[in-house]
């Protein structure tokens, strides 16, 4: 069985795009599509911090919820969580609810603002855009982590960041297109590919 399907659009995609609405949606629109911006990031870090050990459809269809109760993942405003606010989420069924990751949440929004006069998130995150390699063509071909994630988890731990591993890293930079892990033949793979370029003109470094 091919890894990647053709839908009733006629369009090649990966397969885990193709097994419902919500996932198709998620795949089309947003999964590896270059993220940029400090508050894109902090968000789907969080998110893939929420993720683990879970299914991502849970993820999916809670992160409207997770999102009101989390400040639209404004770091400034997360930042500034406390005690009663990490209790009042514990007891909120919008959300996940293990302390772990909801303090892991607060903490790294904390990490987010410090980092602003030194290295910003955005630019960190980007730094370790990975040498150009060839396009996976199933899942076999993709690797749970790699020594850009490795690098990138300890580097945000030493910022002060929580629950940041280098699997949930690699997630994240799938996630976020630092890699583009869209199958070759994907339909959206070569858009994330000319949207790399324009990211790398704000990074030039790399």
């Amino acid at each position: 069985m091919s890894d990647l399907v053709k839908g009733e659009d006629g369009k090649a995609r990966c397969r885990w795009g193709s097994t419902d609405e919500l996932y198709r949606d998620y795949h089309d629109r947003e999964w590896g599509r270059p993220v940029a911006d400090e508050r894109g990031l902090y968000e789907k870090l969080c998110l893939e911090c929420l993720q683990s050990g879970l299914s991502w459809a849970l993820i999916l269809r809670k992160r409207d919820g997770i999102r009101d109760a989390f400040a639209d993942f404004s770091p400034d405003a997360v930042a500034a969580f406390g005690r009663k606010q990490i209790e009042g989420l514990l007891k909120d069924t919008r959300v996940i609810r293990n302390r772990r990751k909801l303090e892991a949440i607060v903490q790294n929004a904390q990490a987010t603002v410090a980092m602003r006069d030194q290295k910003p998130l955005a630019e960190l995150v980007w730094s370790f855009l990975p040498p150009r390699r060839p396009a996976p063509r199933s899942y076999a071909d993709m690797a749970s982590l790699t020594d850009e994630s490795k690098q990138l988890a300890k580097e945000l731990k030493r910022q002060g960041f929580a629950f940041v591993g280098p699997t949930t890293v690699y997630s994240t930079m799938q996630a976020v297109g630092v890699v583009n892990d869209h199958l070759a033949g994907c339909f959206v793979r070569k858009e994330v590919e000319a949207a790399q370029r324009d990211v790398q003109r704000l990074f030039p470094s790399r």
